[in-house]
């Protein structure tokens, strides 16, 4: 008993002494650590390594992610982390983060799939287009689009012809390898549409774009029937945010103004993106004369996402895409005096669902419904001679298509289907003004309903030959049935070689493509009226397609050099004309088309993390095959002739430059050799322009920049086309200051 008091006061007295270090590691001055470990699809990953590593000199803290790829850590001391993460099949992921005391953030670490170099990647990510090894590919990211002058505005789509080869804008429509019949997926979910030369509005706000990917021949047989280009929208999914939301506004010359308000966050398995956005200016489409008059453009439009990983083996998505966008069409002097004032109205919403399921290591299910309405209203004004026109074309599409693919040993093989159903519901109408009096008399009236439906099969197999050489097996089959009934069996074949120490990769592919035709129809009283005016109709026909591509891919010391040598032979080419001088637009096939060219992409590594450059280059020849086939039917030699659209040289750059004090600049040039002159075979001169922005962020907030398209404002005849004006004369100088705001809620 006598030494029982001793030992107490010893232990109080230690108790006391050691509380200040232990107050040290309460809960209240400790942090914890919680993340989701996941891939581009935000797909959780299990079983992945996660490294917490606080200094070199501090034993660093390893956990493995559960079966939903999440992870927790306690007791953090705050301060600066570095976070590493592998994976098998996945690339290394190292992130520095900044913890402070009683916080808890939530860290989404997305990897990327191990690929067979930096430009050729083969991916199962559903919000990505699986691609072949001999595809041709190039990436956009969101920064780039950000930065590059005028590539972020509502009209724009300089974020796909200032980096991709061979890609322009002629007539206010996107070309790209001769052709303008493009495919576009939001996600990876098809955005349908058939219509060709009725439709200039954007899709997408290029605000929306997280990254854009771009894809040139070569295509897997999954993704089949749009032989000329494919763009791949993959947009925010909210993961990267924490109740963080963004304004951006936008003001310059021409009483432009182009702003979006976007918003998103996450929880662990749960993550939203949600934007509106808003532009208008008094420069829209591209005029026939330097002089701007009567071209407004006014737009809306909105996009949401919504995603949520249940567990590891599923996922579902929503996306939700409304646009809205009215323009005048612009005028000559002479046009305007008469008190000519047509319109193009038009509208695209895309309402779309992916699910995917895991099964097993390897082996995922997807599925994908979707709907897509389109239309193009071109509103004809009541002083229009000798035909006041009302040409309205409303489509929907109902669609889905699912896919199973199985990675296994050597083998990366899918197969699946796609169904789709397309309804148009289009207005013709024509009243006679031969000298713009009120006296009309009406020539047509006209209201045609046509239904038409696609049903597709494909299969491929990607084989791992060794790890230098891989193939490529495909086929796809497609019966259509509209206007016309008709069967496609499409073989894919492609190969990439590796070649040893170099890495240099070398590829090719030969394949066949069907494109369904234009749901378009002259009958009754608007085909009496075409063979009236010279002109006859048969239905059209889908163009069919052999392209063959050979390409090398050069890495060296961080610089991408890619160059391709590409053909194509089009049977049944879709174009498009007028009906006389009616301004009634309706598709039809030449007999054939040859189109061939070669193509240089360069990609710079960041010199000092100051400087990036990206260079496109093109030189190809477009040439059409008479007679007229299909459509509309009007008197064309046979014979070769050259596409109005036909530019041997185009050529682009892009130089990102980092500046002190948190400042960047980016320069971009354009080049075109010149398009077709008239019938040609003279073309019009050649023409370039030069575009700067400038701009600074403060803090983690704002951001502002100055931006300038065609700075030495230089005025040319860019083309001589019948499509909205005629002749189309390159924009003139635009200048616009954008501010963002960045907050968290």
């Amino acid at each position: 008993m006598k030494t029982a008091r001793p030992v107490c006061q010893v232990f109080i007295s230690v108790f006391i002494s050691c509380a200040p270090a232990l107050a040290a590691f309460s809960p209240a001055e400790t942090a914890i650590l919680r993340g989701v470990i996941h891939d581009a699809q935000h797909r959780p990953i299990p079983d992945a390594r996660i490294t917490i590593q606080a200094a070199p000199s501090v034993h660093p803290r390893a956990l493995t992610s559960d079966a939903n790829g999440e992870f927790h850590a306690e007791a953090l001391a705050p301060g600066a982390y570095t976070v590493s993460v592998l994976a098998n099949g996945f690339e290394p992921l190292q992130e520095k983060i900044q913890l402070q005391a009683g916080k808890s953030p939530l860290l989404h670490l997305q990897l990327e799939v191990a690929g067979l170099n930096q430009t050729v990647e083969v991916t199962s990510q559903a919000s990505r287009l699986k691609t072949e090894t001999s595809t041709a590919q190039t990436y956009v990211s969101s920064q780039e689009i950000e930065q590059t002058p005028g590539a972020d505005q509502a009209n724009s789509l300089a974020m796909i012809t200032d980096f991709t080869p061979g890609a322009y804008m002629v007539h206010d429509m996107l070309h790209m390898r001769g052709g303008h019949q493009v495919n576009w997926f939001f996600d990876g979910i098809p955005v349908i549409n058939t219509n060709i030369a009725a439709n200039i509005a954007p899709l997408i706000d290029p605000k929306d774009v997280a990254e854009l990917q771009t894809e040139r021949g070569g295509y897997s047989s999954e993704y089949g029937d749009r032989t000329y280009g494919f763009f791949n929208v993959v947009t925010p999914s909210g993961f990267d945010r924490d109740n963080a939301a963004e304004l951006i506004a936008s003001a310059g010359n021409f009483y432009s103004t182009d702003d979006q308000f976007n918003i998103g966050s996450h929880t662990a398995r749960f993550a939203y993106y949600a934007s509106v956005d808003g532009n208008r200016s008094e420069l829209g489409l591209a005029t026939p004369v330097p002089r701007i008059i009567h071209d407004q453009d006014f737009g809306a439009g909105g996009f949401l996402s919504l995603l949520y990983n249940p567990d590891a083996n599923n996922q579902f998505r929503w996306i939700a895409s409304l646009r809205g966008s009215d323009y005048q069409v612009p005028n000559t002097p002479g046009q305007q005096s008469a008190g000519i004032r047509d319109a193009d109205l038009e509208r695209d919403d895309l309402i779309g669902f992916n699910y995917s399921h895991s099964f097993s290591e390897g082996m995922v299910f997807m599925l994908a419904p979707y709907f897509h309405f389109n239309r193009a209203d071109y509103v004809g004004g009541p002083n229009d001679t000798p035909y006041i026109l009302n040409d309205n074309i409303r489509s929907s599409y109902f669609g889905g298509r699912f896919v199973l693919q199985l990675e296994k040993k050597k083998h990366n093989a899918v197969v699946g289907a796609e169904l789709w159903a397309q309804h148009d519901n289009s207005f013709f109408g024509l009243m006679e003004n031969p000298s713009g009096q009120i006296f009309n008399q009406r020539v047509l009236n006209q209201l045609e309903t046509h239904w038409a439906n696609s049903d597709a099969m494909f299969a491929e197999d990607q084989y791992k030959v060794t790890s230098w050489l891989t193939l490529d097996l495909g086929l796809r089959l497609t019966h259509y049935d509209g206007l016309v009934n008709e069967n496609a069996a499409d073989p894919r074949l492609g190969a990439a070689v590796r070649i040893p120490r170099l890495n240099w990769i070398v590829r090719g592919y030969y394949a066949y493509y069907y494109q369904p035709p234009p749901l378009d129809s002259l009958q009754g009283p608007s085909l009496q009226f075409a063979v009236a005016q010279g002109y006859g109709f048969i239905p059209l026909q889908g163009e069919r397609d052999i392209q063959h591509d050979f390409g090398l891919t050069i890495p060296i010391r961080g610089w991408a050099l890619e160059a391709d040598r590409f053909h194509t032979s089009a049977r049944n080419f879709l174009d498009h004309d007028v009906v006389g001088n009616s301004g009634i637009f309706v598709p039809l096939t030449d007999l054939g088309a040859i189109i061939s060219g070669t193509e240089v992409s360069v990609r710079s590594p960041h010199f000092a993390n100051i400087a990036q450059l990206r260079l496109a280059y093109s030189n190809q020849i477009a040439q059409g095959i008479g007679p007229i086939t299909g459509g509309l039917l009007e008197f064309a030699a046979p014979g070769n002739f050259l596409l109005d659209h036909d530019q041997r040289n185009t050529a682009s750059a892009v130089l990102t430059l980092n500046l002190p004090g948190r400042m960047w600049m980016a320069p971009a040039y354009e080049f075109g050799s010149g398009f077709l002159n008239g019938d040609g075979p003279a073309h019009l001169p050649p023409h370039s322009t030069v575009d700067l922005s400038l701009g600074k962020k403060f803090g983690e907030r704002w951001t502002i920049s100055a931006n300038a398209t065609n700075l030495g404002d230089s005025r040319y005849l860019l083309d001589t086309s019948n499509t909205f004006g005629g002749t189309h004369v390159v924009n003139p100088r635009q200048i616009y200051a954008e501010l963002r705001y960045r907050f968290h809620f």
